[in-house]
């Protein structure tokens, strides 16, 4: 069985290497987050690579997007494959609808070109260009 709060913890130790090497400190993630004080925050993302995080609570999750102290591309490394941390629009902006999708279409449709990485199959890098772009559409469309 997986051991679930460890493969969390080593996720918020990348987290904190992207952090560091975005340059988005400890700091400013507490006084953005609007902790008291920096520990807590240490206590998710330590410095030492030696330190073993605290697991995050749920609660923590959500005043770090609530907050915006944390980007929600790095916060959702925490989550399994295939699942993104995305913010839903509250109205849908149909003009960005449609300038999602035929970006979208525009990328599948040249991952498909005999001239791309594998030919008309589509490449790993394509792929993962792809499903930025699927969920930036449903984004969008959410």
């Amino acid at each position: 069985m997986a051991d679930y709060d460890k493969i969390v913890r080593d996720r918020q130790a990348t987290i904190r290497r992207q952090m560091d090497v975005r340059r988005i400190s400890i700091k400013q993630v507490q006084y953005d987050g609007q902790w008291e004080s920096p520990s807590t925050v240490l206590s998710y993302f330590p410095a030492d690579e030696g330190k073993q995080p605290a697991t995050m609570s749920v609660a923590s999750l959500f005043r770090l997007l609530e907050t915006g102290a944390l980007p929600a591309d790095l916060l959702s490394m925490l989550l399994p494959a295939g699942f993104q941390i995305v913010r839903a629009p509250e109205e849908i902006d149909h003009d960005e609808m449609e300038a999602a999708c035929r970006d979208y279409l525009a990328a599948k449709g040249k991952a498909h070109h005999p001239d791309s990485p594998d030919g008309r199959e589509i490449s790993s890098c394509e792929d993962d260009a792809l499903d930025a772009r699927a969920a930036r559409l449903r984004a969008v469309a959410a």
